[in-house]
């Protein structure tokens, strides 16, 4: 590879299989790194963690820390090379295949071809063309072709040229203008492919030193950038992005492991948020996109990557933090509000999946980070401690937009929130990923749980009520829910009995008016806000002032419903059957009520998966989601 203009001669003469030799030692370098680092972090750095307690031995820690992303620099460069060398042979196939077919033709028809790529051509005997005056047969001269878009041909003496194009009377002129053409278009391409390879080759050098700072892993994404710009067409061409994710999942198991450490190591972001890629995969593809996304979020700057880089540095933090049960990064992205799907558990060999919707206001942020994830992780714990003998996985699913409101703009009723539109768009790609859930499980019957709170069961919801329903889905929870769209729970094709809600008394979301009464509630709650803020003021200046004009609100405006219109529904709340009334047909389960309005705001909302909060809550949905669904303390319908 030089980097520079290549010749025909050298294109011909290229010995492809020698790139591909190179690719396959780096290869080997690679996968020792990984190995080496592996053996550090799970065999020396934990043994040292779990039996000594001392400043030599956190001093030890620490440079094996440092020899462990030692190995993991070594391991991620390594395997950018290996990739460029089998792409920049992969590429170079298609424009030496078209050079080797024109010399071929060029020999077939005993035409030459000079050094400088031109073809030359014999002398050929044609008919005269009476359209230039001419009649008989008549011998015209040979000629040389170069090759360009068009062709350069010098009329022959003694010929008229029709007015409007070049003419050659020679047959011959023609077909060895077409072989120029062909080898000019074939040289050019392996140059563009070498030049291309090469400026992203000339980036892969180790800066001096031991030690792995921040910058230097900086330099890794900026690495990692520039080989998967250049290996775009090569890496990209073959993913089944327009497939089932069953049929992804075949895909990868087809690939040789060679091929699959240059996913993982140079387009992460192509496999690492696909359905039906398996997770240890998907959490080492993100791993690996992570500070290229962060470094790219970084260099826009703006208010929106600011807040999505609070949620990423934050998710990174967990990320080198050991946990029981392990962490697996499913899936991130920046587009919309930010994706990230975060499992505590490995999906694919555990007994008991559950799959959780987050709702009202979840984006990816700080936030996110530290509250949303942590109901993951707080309902795997009380699952492990519900079955001892299962294994689980549970998992916060952060897959779509949800709604962005404030506590105030729920109160006053804002139009945003009173749309389905956000949990429709969802809901096909919440159903994509647990059909990938379903494709990677190696269990035979895993129990599937899928879980929505807040706005996030409107989303459950319509994907369950979608043909066919949340595949491989065997009991559905919904919690905090301002309705599913169903008007009975048999409609989520789990049938009803496994169902299961629960409603806190306290949270106002389970008591949304329905669109027909929403304009007379809004009315009262504007009316009501005003005075709630006066009272809140009590309670701590500006935050209470918004807690009690959001009491104020809700409170003053069911009131003036209330006196309104007498014949409401008690049975229909805004998006539908209110999941907790007897009509809907669930199983509602027991639940703290939760802290009044005043002086409580609205954490009756956000305290179901708690062990701290809600208990009771808790407990009922590990044992809904390991299966022990007889030992759920139940509550009567609303």
């Amino acid at each position: 590879m030089t980097g520079t203009v290549l010749t025909w001669q050298q294109l011909r003469d290229l010995k492809r299989a020698e790139f591909e030799d190179a690719g396959d030692g780096w290869n080997e370098v690679s996968g020792r790194a990984d190995a080496d680092r592996t053996r550090t972090d799970k065999v020396m750095t934990a043994k040292l963690r779990e039996t000594q307690e001392s400043e030599s031995a956190t001093a030890a820690i620490a440079r094996l820390e440092r020899l462990s992303r030692n190995f993991q620099y070594i391991q991620t460069e390594s395997g950018l090379i290996r990739t460029s060398l089998n792409a920049l042979a992969s590429e170079l196939a298609d424009p030496q295949r078209q050079l080797t077919q024109a010399l071929a033709d060029a020999a077939g028809r005993g035409f030459t071809v000079h050094e400088d790529g031109s073809i030359g051509y014999p002398a050929a005997v044609v008919c005269g063309n009476p359209q230039f005056g001419e009649t008989g047969e008549k011998k015209v001269p040979g000629g040389t072709a170069l090759g360009s878009s068009r062709f350069p041909l010098e009329p022959q003496p003694g010929l008229k040229e029709q007015p409007g194009f070049d003419y050659n009377p020679n047959p011959n002129a023609a077909m060895a203008q077409d072989i120029a053409d062909r080898i000019v278009r074939a040289v050019n391409s392996a140059t563009e492919i070498d030049e291309r390879y090469a400026r992203a080759l000339r980036k892969l050098k180790a800066a001096t030193g031991l030690d792995v700072t921040a910058a230097t892993l900086k330099d890794v994404a900026s690495d990692t950038a520039a080989v998967r710009r250049a290996a775009e067409d090569y890496l990209a061409d073959e993913v089944p992005l327009d497939k089932s994710p069953a049929e992804r999942k075949e895909w990868w198991d087809g690939l040789t492991e060679e091929q699959r450490q240059e996913y993982l190591d140079v387009a992460p972001d192509l496999v690492g948020s696909l359905d039906g890629i398996p997770a240890l995969a998907r959490d080492e593809a993100n791993r690996n996109y992570l500070p290229v996304l962060i470094d790219s979020l970084e260099k826009r700057g703006d208010d929106d990557a600011q807040t999505k880089l609070g949620g990423l540095r934050a998710i990174e933090e967990k990320l080198n933090k050991p946990t029981v049960p392990p962490m697996y990064l499913l899936g991130i992205g920046d587009e919309g509000n930010g994706r990230a799907i975060i499992a505590y558990g490995n999906p694919d060999t555990a007994k008991n999946v559950s799959a959780y919707v987050p709702g009202l206001d979840t984006k990816l942020d700080e936030q996110f980070a530290g509250g949303t994830v942590k109901r993951a992780y707080d309902t795997a714990l009380s699952a492990m401690e519900a079955d001892r003998n299962s294994s689980t996985s549970s998992i916060v699913w952060l897959g779509y937009d949800a709604p962005q409101l404030t506590v105030d703009e729920l109160a006053l009723g804002d139009k945003n929130v009173m749309s389905d539109q956000h949990a429709a768009e969802g809901a096909p790609a919440y159903n994509e990923f647990m059909a990938g859930i379903s494709a990677t499980n190696e269990g035979e019957d895993p129990h599937v749980t899928a879980i929505g709170h807040s706005y996030g069961s409107l989303t459950v919801g319509i994907a369950a009520n979608s043909e066919g329903g949340i595949p491989g889905a065997d009991d559905i929870i919904i919690v905090g829910s301002p309705g599913t769209s169903a008007d009975r729970a048999e409609d989520l094709n789990v049938g009803k009995d496994h169902v299961f809600v629960g409603a806190a008394d306290n949270d106002i979301v389970t008591k949304l008016p329905n669109p027909d009464e929403a304009s007379g509630i809004k009315t009262g709650a504007v009316g009501g806000a005003s005075a709630g803020a006066v009272l809140g003021l009590g309670m701590g200046g500006p935050i209470g002032a918004g807690v009690g004009g959001l009491a104020g609100g809700v409170v003053g405006g069911f009131a003036g419903y209330s006196a309104q219109d007498a014949q409401t529904d008690p049975s229909q709340i805004y998006f539908g059957t209110d999941p907790a009334h007897k009509d809907f047909g669930g199983t509602r389960f027991l639940v703290d009520d939760g802290k009044p309005l005043i002086p409580g705001g609205v954490d009756a909302h956000s305290n179901y998966f708690s062990p701290t909060k809600d208990q009771m809550s808790a407990d009922n949905i590990a044992n809904i989601v390991v299966g022990k669904t007889d030992e759920i303390s139940l509550e009567r319908p609303r």
